[in-house]
């Protein structure tokens, strides 16, 4: 390796790096505050780091990564959805007593699993930063040991994974025995106009592995099982950085592949689309729960995502690095606040929590609404601009249908986003929540929700930018 291949690889070198300084830091001396400002510090860094890189990129490093612009653009997006999801989590771990530190770690090895995916152009480094990931969030999911929910929630997630790991090893394995590579470019050209079924199957085995990971139906069962069962830091990088990093390697692979040509394929998701979508949004109506609430509602996410995935013009790339980033900022600005809401008794989970909160903190109400309005696409806001992309995308590539479907379902999830602010405009107090929200979560809360405007009324701000760094 050289010095620029180094370079290249500085975002996922110091995020490593940060994982080992911390475990020497928690051997010498355990201390909540030092471990936090030491991840700050690191993915501060690494954050950075991306700058100066951007001059210096394509960058094939070895055989197992390709660092371009399409990479570091999702890994800067992991890394800012980890600091946030950082940030929120000091106060909220504050209120459990015993093993603080080692959380840390273990959501930087998760970062780095997922850095390692958005640059994997290679089956062997995609399966590694994949296990790097699960093996990290199984941990995660089950860290508050003492509660039972969290336990289900981890078993459950490790036995998704397992299925998830089973079927790409034998999806790789199959595209292995036609094309003789692994290597995504080698396995394009290979496949290129071919009709072959064993490479065919391997590839639809792909698509399962990854539908697993991102919850699209019909492998979605385990989301809101595990959303309810993770504490709710944990269920925002889920919903965020996990998810975020599988659509990233599945872009840049179907990319590769021209999955436009295989007809087959692009029936398959666009019946996943399709399913997902309602299915998301129809579960959800029947919800109390706001984080199961919230897988649903990210079940179908990312089924809009497909309509982008499925296009075939020059909007694809930017219509689908603005719906992830106006996401990734809405549901962290939800979760956020189920997060400063949380005891140490509970999380504050259940919309009956959300009665009356206008009354008793009118700007953390006023942030829910605006992260809630931004899922549902209402106009002004981050989420609404998301989706006229993403409906552009489709209408530049023909897919009438898929766009119709998903103006009826976001009809459709209107009801539920507004169900819960409702409770909080209208419904008198419920149950008091317990907790005062800290100020470090309130600053965190309010920037996000400038975002959320920002991303809505002046999408121009970033759009240059995408074109630039995400257009794949």
């Amino acid at each position: 390796m050289t010095t620029a291949h180094f370079t290249a690889l500085m975002p996922l070198i110091i995020t490593g790096l940060t994982a080992i300084i911390i475990v020497v830091a928690i051997a010498i001396r355990r201390n909540h505050r030092l471990i936090f400002l030491l991840s700050l510090a690191g993915l501060g860094a690494a954050l950075f780091s991306i700058f100066p890189v951007l001059s210096s990129v394509p960058q094939r490093v070895t055989l197992l990564f390709t660092v371009d612009r399409f990479g570091l653009f999702y890994t800067g997006l992991i890394i800012a959805s980890t600091f946030v999801v950082c940030l929120l989590s000091y106060d909220y771990m504050n209120l459990h007593l015993e093993n603080l530190e080692e959380y840390y770690l273990l959501l930087l090895l998760a970062t780095v699993g997922a850095i390692v995916i958005t640059v994997a152009t290679h089956f062997v480094s995609f399966f590694i930063g994949l296990e790097i990931l699960s093996v990290s969030l199984y941990t995660l999911i089950a860290y508050q040991r003492m509660d039972m929910r969290h336990i289900e929630g981890g078993f459950k997630y490790l036995i998704l994974s397992m299925v998830a790991s089973s079927f790409l090893l034998f999806g790789i394995a199959l595209i292995y025995m036609r094309t003789g590579a692994m290597d995504f470019s080698e396995v394009a050209h290979v496949l290129q106009g071919s009709k072959d079924l064993a490479a065919t199957a391997g590839t639809v085995m792909v698509v399962v592995a990854i539908g697993f990971k991102l919850a699209l139906v019909p492998f979605h069962m385990w989301a809101p099982d595990v959303f309810e069962g993770s504490s709710s830091p944990v269920a925002a990088f889920l919903a965020t950085c996990s998810k975020g990093a599988l659509f990233a390697i599945m872009l840049r692979y179907f990319s590769s592949i021209k999955m436009g040509d295989n007809t087959p394929l692009a029936m398959i998701l666009t019946l996943i689309a399709v399913a997902s979508m309602f299915a998301g949004n129809l579960l959800a109506l029947f919800e109390d729960n706001l984080k199961r609430l919230l897988a649903y509602s990210s079940i179908a996410h990312f089924g809009y995502l497909l309509v982008a995935f499925l296009s075939t013009g020059s909007l694809k790339g930017l219509a689908v690095a603005y719906y992830l980033v106006a996401y990734f900022v809405s549901i962290l600005g939800a979760f956020g606040v189920v997060t400063v809401l949380s005891g140490r008794a509970r999380d504050a989970d259940t919309i009956e929590d959300y009665y009356g909160l206008s009354s008793e903190h009118p700007w953390l109400a006023g942030i829910l609404t605006a992260s809630l309005l931004s899922l549902a696409g209402i106009p002004l806001s981050a989420g609404f601009m998301g989706k006229f992309y993403v409906m552009s995308a489709g209408i530049q590539a023909n897919l009438w249908f898929l766009v119709i479907i998903l103006v009826v379902n976001s009809a459709l999830g209107l009801f539920y986003y507004l169900r819960i602010i409702a409770a909080m405009y209208v419904l008198p107090p419920g149950r008091r929540l317990s907790r005062a929200p800290a100020l470090m979560g309130t600053v965190v809360l309010t920037a996000l929700f400038l975002l959320i405007l920002l991303l809505g009324v002046y999408p121009a701000s970033v759009t240059g930018f995408m074109e630039t760094v995400a257009l794949r």
